[in-house]
């Protein structure tokens, strides 16, 4: 059994739960689209979040899912929120869900957690996930360490419920990997962020559009909280921050920290709201890259699978 056939939608394929990009309106037209659209909590308080509820539900009566940040302040008050919301699937990230799984599957939700590693997955499925987002250090935003190709084997062999695969996918080459993989299905997030229906700022798609292989950077890892964005004028002064607070004896680290807050207060929605293409933060997966035009999202969903299943007919036969 695919994402599809386990959600009833017409492709394999989730949308990330990206921040301040997730909105209502979008996560309906990828749901229109066959996907499963998802609106992100992230940057939005529980009164927010259920008007974007709200404004999905006039515009598709498709499947959908919220996604969770669970480093949120308020994250006690989304999650019983969400309860009452009759919400398809649950995605959470930067964190462990344990105490609200059984609440949200007693509501009739589907809880897919993202996951980093292996360790993580196990304790998911001991406390009920319906499955895992094995999600590699090739996707944008919040990132771990692993590779999509390392990590989504190891997860399918240490879990028995199913695995979605996030970080690298936006073509159908990359789909079929996926699949060989184990994943049971994709999650998309830049691939979809050059779709017309997106809502940032045409800067922000441009940049992708122009983006090289080599085109994203990760701030944040002195930190311990690794960000994987475009490389802007930015994160170049973020990465010199951090070169400079490494070599900072303890005592004044402190500054150095204040410093690097201060310089990303505000990026992303400089990023996606104003199209601040130098100072803010676009947050980009590896395959930024690799991406061409911006088209429809039905578009974007039915060239993945065309390009998937020439991809499987041409794999060579041992």
């Amino acid at each position: 059994m695919l994402l599809n056939e386990f959600l009833g939608i017409k492709y394999p394929f989730m949308q990330g739960g990206m921040a301040q990009i997730a909105t209502g309106r979008f996560a309906a037209a990828i749901s229109n689209a066959g996907g499963l659209g998802i609106i992100g909590c992230g940057g939005k308080n529980c009164e927010q979040v259920q008007a974007e509820i709200e404004t999905l539900r006039s515009l598709t009566d498709k499947p959908f899912g919220v996604n969770v940040m669970l480093m949120a302040e308020d994250v006690d008050e989304l999650a019983n929120m969400l309860v009452g919301e009759n919400v398809q699937v649950i995605t959470t990230g930067a964190g462990s869900p344990d105490k609200y799984i059984e609440i949200w599957k007693a509501a009739g939700s589907k809880v897919f957690p993202v996951v980093p590693s292996v360790a993580l997955a196990k304790r998911m499925e001991k406390y009920g996930a319906d499955a895992v987002i094995a999600e590699g250090t090739e996707s944008g935003g919040h990132v771990g360490e692993l590779t999509t190709m390392a990590l989504v084997p190891q997860v399918v062999e240490a879990v028995k419920i199913p695995v979605i695969a996030a970080g690298g996918v936006a073509s159908g080459q990359q789909l079929c990997a996926a699949f060989a993989l184990g994943a049971f299905g994709a999650q998309l997030g830049t691939a979809l962020v050059v779709s017309e229906e997106c809502p940032v700022h045409d800067n922000y798609k441009q940049a992708l559009l122009k983006a090289k292989d080599t085109g994203t950077t990760v701030t944040g890892r002195s930190l311990g909280a690794p960000v994987r964005l475009l490389k802007n004028k930015m994160t170049r002064a973020y990465l010199q921050l951090e070169e400079e607070f490494a070599n900072t004896e303890e005592g004044d680290r402190a500054t150095k920290t204040q410093a690097m807050e201060k310089l990303t207060l505000g990026s992303l929605r400089k990023a996606v709201f104003d199209g601040d293409a130098d100072n803010g933060s676009m947050m980009a997966g590896q395959v930024a890259g690799a991406l061409k035009r911006i088209e429809p999202v039905a578009d974007i969903f039915a060239r993945i699978m065309d390009e998937y299943r020439s991809a499987r007919e041409g794999l060579p036969v041992l």
